[in-house]
């Protein structure tokens, strides 16, 4: 019985990673709204995941093939890409030079020594460095719970973007 409801529960996982792995594999209001009545039931929300499972089952066969699961990952791949192209392309010309991606670098690399020079010196000594590295630690991998004597507050996510 562990091993059938182990079994139900991991394929559940990969429809779901599946049919969530991108835009196109989630369905839109109109997919959901199954009578087209301009509103969705309760019963229409029930019946989601179905929908999520029949967008990813392209060939309709009531079962999801590597190449089904594979072509959801290759367009979430590709809509991140396009994502990052977006954010990251200062110039907006469509692709990313080594200088775009070297000047995020650099921002991120002065934030960050800016959060780890606790007496503001201009220098990280051994000691803000192990506190910061016991800190990253353990607080969960970039993820700040005090303000590291700068005042700037405490609870600072990891820097994204």
């Amino acid at each position: 019985m562990r091993e059938l409801i182990l079994s139900a529960c991991i394929v559940t996982g990969f429809v779901l990673v599946a049919a969530d792995a991108s835009a196109q594999g989630r369905p839109d209001f109109a997919a959901l709204d199954a009578n087209n009545d301009g509103a969705l039931s309760q019963e229409e929300l029930a019946a989601a995941p179905d929908v999520q499972f029949a967008s990813v089952d392209t060939n309709g066969d009531g079962v999801l093939s590597v190449e089904e699961l594979s072509a959801q990952a290759e367009g979430q791949v590709a809509d991140r890409v396009e994502r990052m192209i977006a954010r990251l392309d200062a110039n907006e010309d469509g692709v990313l030079s080594q200088d775009e991606i070297q000047n995020r670098r650099s921002d991120r690399a002065a934030r960050m020594f800016e959060r780890v020079d606790a007496d503001d010196d201009g220098q990280i000594s051994a000691e803000e460095f192990e506190s910061a590295k016991e800190n990253r630690q353990g607080r969960g991998h970039g993820r700040r719970g005090h303000d590291g004597g700068k005042g700037h507050g405490g609870g600072h996510g990891r820097d994204r973007g």
